[in-house]
């Protein structure tokens, strides 16, 4: 992958950079400038080069129609703050624009491209649209990983017609999760939860080809223990995984990683009840598992402590309730105590993970915690991502 930071002429040029600014709006207010705030190095670095940019984004999904509520105009102005430059956002349909020296119209600004997504080419991939969103630009970068396995026109195709780079937000998230999937340092440990274990069985099973300990939590952990002979009660599960379960204690056996679920748990009769520690065999049929209990959090507590580098994604029980946060924070704790003094590399994804870790104010006591969502998930699992391939 060609990083834009090893190109040594950007004087001048016209840079075509697709970035995520999909941030949460509310009545044109942005809720949550995170994706903003992550880009602004990308940007900074091609204003002091005096590299001319025309930004590529969408918002929500306006399935290519104009959608007034998801105009780029508010996160226009936040760049703008944020940067201390003129940016200016281009409204006339890209379609009509005919000048391949659009930046020669306006003095010094960056340009930003109304929402990509108001134009049906883009979600269909369309090959001429991409060559004419590349008419625009002398060179492409993508600084969107969260985007990049969608295989639209944006993302996946221009690279077809101009030089192509990724930017330096796009350098860390891929170089940190190389440093999970291929540049590993062992023991490699990783904590995964959610509610679905259907969900997450591809990125396991290439992880435990990988890994050296796969510790499973959250609701799908219910299935392990249901599975071993226990009752969950009225614990969500997955239905008919029995199949999935023995796929992966099949292969975690082959392939000598352990797999670790939880032995003790909290429950309570009801989302917002009080909670009672319990053994497996202790649970009750009108009562659910909500966390994980004192023995296993011990449990999982020397395993990271065993472990030079760990992967995070997904909570290890309901922690929207404080009464049933502990597991979670707890392993939020050690994982921070051994990344301050250096023993582990640490890498936590996932939107349940991350709001836990915002909750905690701890997003830069990891060395990366990334908001990717569907391509974290998709590059675990070893896909081959639209949006990555052509920089290669």
């Amino acid at each position: 992958m060609r990083s834009i930071l090893n190109e040594k002429n950007l004087n001048n040029k016209k840079i075509l950079l697709r970035l995520d600014l999909n941030v949460p709006l509310e009545k044109n207010k942005i809720t949550d400038t995170t994706r903003i705030d992550k880009i602004l190095p990308t940007l900074n670095f091609l204003i002091k080069e005096n590299a001319k940019i025309i930004i590529l984004s969408h918002v929500g999904r306006p399935k290519g129609e104009i959608v007034k509520e998801l105009s780029l105009e508010p996160i226009c102005k936040e760049l703008q703050n944020k940067l201390g430059k003129k940016v200016k956002l281009i409204t006339e349909n890209i379609k009509e624009i005919k000048n391949k020296n659009l930046l020669n119209n306006y003095n010094d600004e960056i340009l930003i491209l109304e929402n990509i997504r108001f134009y049906s080419e883009e979600e269909q991939n369309d090959n001429k649209f991409a060559e004419l969103l590349s008419n625009l630009g002398d060179i492409y970068v993508n600084d969107a990983f969260s985007c990049s396995h969608r295989a639209h026109a944006s993302i996946n195709k221009i690279p077809k017609f101009l030089p192509s780079f990724s930017g330096l937000q796009l350098d860390l998230e891929v170089n940190a999760l190389n440093k999970i999937t291929s540049e590993i340092t062992r023991p490699i440990t990783c904590i995964i939860g959610g509610s679905k274990i259907s969900t997450k069985i591809n990125v396991i099973k290439n992880l435990i080809t990988k890994f050296d300990n796969i510790i499973i939590v959250g609701g799908m952990a219910n299935n392990f223990i249901e599975y071993f002979g226990n009752s969950v009660g009225k614990s969500i599960k997955e239905k008919n995984c029995d199949k999935i379960v023995e796929e992966i204690i099949s292969l975690s056996k082959k392939e000598k990683c352990k797999i670790i679920y939880p032995e003790d748990v909290v429950v309570s009769k009801d989302l917002n009840g009080s909670p009672q520690k319990k053994e497996l065999s202790e649970i009750l049929s009108d009562e659910m598992i909500l966390d994980i209990g004192p023995k296993t959090i011990e449990k999982i507590t020397r395993v990271i402590d065993s472990s030079k580098t760990i992967l995070w994604n997904g909570p290890a029980g309901y922690f929207e309730n404080p009464n049933f946060a502990y597991g979670s924070i707890q392993i939020a704790k050690k994982i921070i105590e051994n990344n301050k003094s250096n023993k582990i590399f640490s890498v936590a994804g996932g939107g349940d993970t991350v709001s836990l870790i915002n909750h905690l104010n701890a997003v830069n006591e990891f060395n990366f915690v990334s908001t990717a969502g569907g391509a974290f998930l998709e590059y675990l699992e070893g896909k081959n991502l639209p949006g990555i391939t052509p920089l290669n």
